[in-house]
């Protein structure tokens, strides 16, 4: 019998190597020599342990794999998932799920990190343990990763850092520790803002200055009556901001001269101007910075002076100059209206300027002058409807505001009835709105020094008595009146009595219309020669009616409205406009000057000293104010021999006023005769020029040359706005000012700079610095603190000159404006075009096309009413054309 030999069979049960518990005392039982487990099989055990311990957090599971013996060999402290996770970052993804291990879960990824364990090991999609750690763990455990090792600036495969995770569009609520963790430790290193940090910054200045701008277009729409229309619809979003477009400072020459062809040019016909004109300006609505009608009529006038004869460019030049011209003068009282025309008649001046290829021949037909005196014409109505609402407050605001009520409540002057002071209803006076002025109402102005007689006891009953009792109740009515008025003061609502107009209320008037013409894109060369007008005004105003009505003519109001014209002053610099434009208050300063002093002069050589200081103050002047002084009560006068020199003065001064406006009068009659001569015959006289004109015209050329020269520096970055000058007006002869003259409108000498926008250049942190500092100076320092350094400005050339297709539109004309959305179908429209003059199509070389054609449109037929005003618009006889050429303004 054959022996066989049988394998025996193993029957233990084999181990478990991925306990769903594991415990201390199974892990070391499997490891130990006795169970004689394999090294693969004791590397399985030990790799699943220690990937539960790092899931559930335990601090005890790990920590003996870490210290056993038998197990320590075979730990791999770089061992990964399947998505790439490492030991640490699986312990910090566990983070939140039970509340109750997280302190536990922050030991076991301390002990990793000691043990060895990277703390840079990034998994498939590139997040590091910082990464979930600065979503999930507490700002310890970041605080402890950043400083044992963990980059701040590791990158994701989307390369963000763990502060991009963290803070994003805005930051995650309950993170924000952790974030300002990150930062602190990235600027450490040199970091100056992340890609997201920086967007998110970005974001929210924005946000807020669009906050801001809203409440500046709510103030202006309040102020000035503004419809919300008038803003654009970009400008609600976030992202559009006129500030912060990059500056074109130096662009291609082909950009101001395109090349000749149809891409810059748009194509017409003289029958469809009216047309056009009613569609590009009459029915155009106004909005912020909108300059399609000026590239429009720009590219018209491209397509009229290259492709046809100055026929055709002179129907369009001057069929749109008066268009504008009628647009602004029948809404005159609309400041969006002016503001925006005068926009775009100083964008079409500029883009026809600058254009070499057309800026000859327009010169030679005196267009560039026709389009500047729109734009002056314009600019006028803009200063008169500043004027009308600054004159609705000048009196008020200006001169009858008291600012330190309580001091002057007290001025008594000698001139006032007193006798009856003590009927009054009680001892405290009613506070009134214009201090002193209540005692202006006295029946008569008796002799300085006297009293009014006492009033006779009644004898009889004759009319004479009876007026006499019946103005006696009349003064004594009007003496309780105060206290009457004091009662309805304590028992009336003070919420519904409006304050009284002070001179805030005219600095926001005027704070409303220069940030509207800022925001416009007016240019600032014309911006601040609108103000130095609209100044000048308010000046001469202030002058002539503080010098021609008694009651402002003493010492305290004097000095009430030198505080108030300080407000004025303190805007000038807050604006950041140039110090010149304040130097039209010096004749009113002078004038409150010699109010504040001539009382305290009592020898003559103060008055010959005080006289050299005023040097804005004719002898007339002075003597006007000396005459209708109101002295107070126990204050100095002047003495006899002060008053005999300024009455000698006076003298003096009218001979001298008859001589200067002799000669006037002969140099008017001088240039008369030299026009009419010249007239007649081409060759020249010598009657033609006057004998005093070579002593005037030098001069006036050299104000006008200067005055220019201070326009162009204004846009020199290099030079001080400071050193600005605004051009003088005529020295007054008389005792008042001309507050009617006009200041000369002038435009910078370089074309480009017609084009340039106001820009504020101080950042809100110079702000910020600013306001600290001028809190602590004077009132004068903070007034001349916005004048210096250089005129803000910037040019947009390439964004000016964007045409879209809404601007063919407009072009194409109202009833034709349908073709954009849907086709139309083509009416045949009877034209009679026998009735319409031939236009001349001579060849450019040819002598017929350098020659002056009369023949002109029915456009041009009408008179132009650029000399005549607009009365003419009137007039139904056609001229000749002789008249027409010698009218038309070259």
């Amino acid at each position: 019998m054959a022996s066989s030999s049988v394998t025996p069979v193993d029957l233990g049960v084999e181990p478990d190597l991925q306990p769903l518990y594991p415990t201390p005392a199974q892990i070391a039982h499997l490891l130990s020599p006795y169970v004689g487990l394999s090294p693969q099989q004791k590397g399985e055990l030990v790799s699943h342990c220690l990937t539960r311990a790092c899931q559930f957090g335990d601090m005890l599971i790990l920590s003996h794999l870490l210290t056993d013996p038998n197990a320590h060999p075979f730990v791999d402290l770089a061992k990964r998932e399947e998505d790439g996770l490492g030991l640490i970052s699986t312990t910090i993804v566990g983070f939140g799920s039970e509340s109750e291990r997280d302190i536990e879960r922050e030991e076991c990824v301390r002990l990793l990190v000691s043990e060895g364990c990277d703390v840079n090991t990034a998994d498939q999609d590139g997040w590091t343990s910082l990464h979930y750690a600065s979503l999930l763990a507490p700002p310890t455990l970041v605080s402890f990763l950043l400083t044992h090792g963990a980059s701040v600036f590791a990158l994701t495969r989307r390369r963000l850092t763990a502060l991009d995770i963290v803070t994003g569009y805005s930051t995650v609520p309950g993170r924000e520790d952790v974030a300002l963790i990150l930062q602190e430790a990235m600027r450490g290193e040199g970091w100056k803002g992340g890609r997201m940090e920086e967007q998110r910054r970005l974001l929210e200045r924005r946000v807020r200055r669009m906050d801001r701008r809203r409440d500046i277009q709510s103030e202006i729409e309040k102020v000035l009556g503004i419809s919300p229309r008038w803003w654009r619809e970009q400008l609600s979003d976030p992202n559009f901001d006129l500030d912060l477009e990059d500056e074109d400072e130096a662009p291609d020459d082909t950009i101001f001269t395109p090349p000749p062809d149809y891409n810059s040019m748009l194509v017409f016909s003289p029958i469809s101007l009216p047309d056009i004109f009613q569609s590009l300006i009459t029915d155009f609505n106004p909005s912020l910075r909108n300059a399609e009608p000026a590239n429009g009529l720009y590219m018209l006038a491209r397509f009229a002076c290259i492709n046809c004869d100055h026929n055709w460019l002179e129907d369009l030049i001057l069929g749109a100059c008066d268009a504008i011209e009628e647009t602004f003068f029948n809404r005159a009282d609309d400041p969006t209206t002016l503001i925006f025309w005068l926009y775009n008649t100083t964008v079409w001046l500029h883009l026809l300027r600058c254009d070499k290829a057309i800026n000859e021949t327009l010169e030679m037909l005196g267009s560039f002058t026709l389009i500047e005196e729109i734009i002056n014409s314009d600019f006028v109505f803009i200063i008169r409807f500043a004027e009308r609402r600054i004159d609705q407050l000048l009196d008020a605001a200006l001169l009858d505001y008291t600012p330190l009520s309580k001091e002057f409540e007290s001025v008594e002057f000698e001139s006032e009835w007193s006798f009856l002071r003590s009927f009054a209803g009680g001892k405290k006076k009613a506070p009134t709105a214009n201090g002193a002025a209540s005692k202006n109402s006295a029946p008569g102005t008796p002799k300085i020094g006297s009293r009014p007689p006492s009033p006779n006891p009644p004898t009889s009953t004759s009319p004479t008595n009876q007026r006499g009792f019946a103005s006696l109740r009349q003064t004594l009515a009007r003496t309780r009146a105060p206290s009457n008025a004091q009662l309805q003061s304590i028992f009336s609502d003070p919420a519904a009595t409006p304050p009284p107009p002070s001179p805030k209320d005219i600095t926001s008037f005027i704070s409303a219309l220069h940030t509207l013409l800022t925001m416009s894109g007016i240019n600032p060369a014309i911006i601040i020669q609108l103000w130095s007008q609209v100044m000048y005004w308010t000046a001469c105003e202030t002058f002539n009616r503080v010098l021609t009505r008694k009651k402002y003519i003493c010492r305290s109001r004097a000095v009430q409205i030198s505080m108030n014209l300080s407000v004025l002053e303190e805007w000038i610099g807050e604006m950041q406009l140039p110090r010149g434009i304040g130097s039209h208050f010096a004749p009113v300063k002078d004038l409150l000057t010699w109010l504040q002093s001539l009382s305290s002069i009592t020898e003559f050589s103060n008055l010959i000293a005080t006289i050299q200081t005023l040097r804005n103050l004719n002898p007339l002047q002075m003597r006007r104010a000396v005459r209708d002084y109101r002295y107070e009560v126990n204050e100095p006068r002047m003495t006899d021999e002060c008053t005999q020199y300024l009455a000698q003065l006076q003298k003096d001064w009218e001979r001298h006023r008859i001589k200067l406006g002799v000669e006037a009068l002969r140099k008017e009659i001088g240039e008369r005769d030299r026009d009419r001569e010249e007239g007649l015959s081409v060759s020249p006289s010598l009657h033609d020029v006057p004998i005093d004109d070579g002593r005037q015209s030098p001069v006036s050329s050299q104000e006008t040359s200067a005055a220019q020269r201070n326009i162009d520096a204004l846009f020199d970055r290099s030079w001080e706005k400071s050193s600005w000058e605004p051009a003088r007006a005529p020295d007054p002869l008389g005792e008042l000012l001309d507050s009617r003259y006009m200041l000369p409108l002038l435009f910078p000498s370089d074309a480009r700079m017609l084009g340039a926008l106001p820009a504020n250049r101080t950042t809100p942190d110079e702000d910020k610095r600013s306001s600290n500092r001028l809190s602590q100076e004077s009132i004068a320092s903070r007034a001349s603190f916005g004048t210096r350094g250089a005129m803000a400005w910037r040019l947009k050339s390439k964004q000016l000159r964007e045409v879209s297709a809404t601007t063919l539109q407009w072009v194409d004309g109202s009833r034709a404006a349908r073709r954009w959305t849907r086709p139309a179908e083509i009416e045949e429209e009877e034209e009679d075009w026998e009735q319409l003059p031939p236009y001349p199509t001579a060849d450019a070389q040819s002598p017929d096309a350098l020659r002056v054609e009369t023949h002109f449109t029915p456009l041009t037929r009408k008179p132009s009413a650029r000399s005549r005003g607009r009365g003419s618009s009137a007039i139904e006889e056609v001229p000749t054309p002789d008249e027409e050429d010698v009218e038309k303004p070259v």
